[in-house]
């Protein structure tokens, strides 16, 4: 699939959802639950300081004691972030994903941030693409295939 990223970003949305490192465990959870979001981006100012994710909640949240509502996020974010660029196709970010185990890659031109894209994200658009495919191979099989 050689759709690049920037195509997805673009049908999806560049809406990305952050927080600044200062928020609370607590602020941010409320936030990915309101927005029906798996993770936030933490934004310091214009630039990415990294990721805070259901699992960070549970592994460096919950599994180390820590109180949520005193707990920055700055604190417990996962900060060595895994980026792709625009350019990036969909059959790659899909590779990056299983690769480096992680379900959100933030979408980057040099140091702008250009968009989110989830696993989800990329399921769907690889399923959509397969779909596409098999009607236009039944049109064919059936002579409904324009000439």
């Amino acid at each position: 699939m050689q759709t690049q990223l920037a195509v997805v970003v673009e049908r999806k949305g560049s809406t990305v959802h952050a927080v600044p490192p200062s928020a609370t465990v607590l602020e941010a959870v409320r936030r990915m639950n309101q927005d029906r979001i798996g993770a936030v981006l933490v934004r310091d100012g214009e630039q990415v300081a990294g990721i805070f994710t259901e699992r960070d909640v549970l592994t460096r949240v919950v599994d180390r004691g820590l109180d949520p509502a005193t707990t920055p996020v700055g604190e417990v974010m996962t900060s060595s972030l895994v980026t792709v660029g625009p350019r990036t196709t969909v059959e790659e970010a899909m590779a990056v994903v299983s690769e480096k185990r992680c379900r959100h890659l933030p979408v980057m031109d040099g140091d702008r941030l250009v968009g989110l894209v989830s696993i989800g994200d990329l399921t769907r658009w690889v399923t959509r693409h397969q779909a596409w495919h098999i009607e236009d191979l039944v049109r064919y099989i059936t002579r409904v295939y324009p000439v």
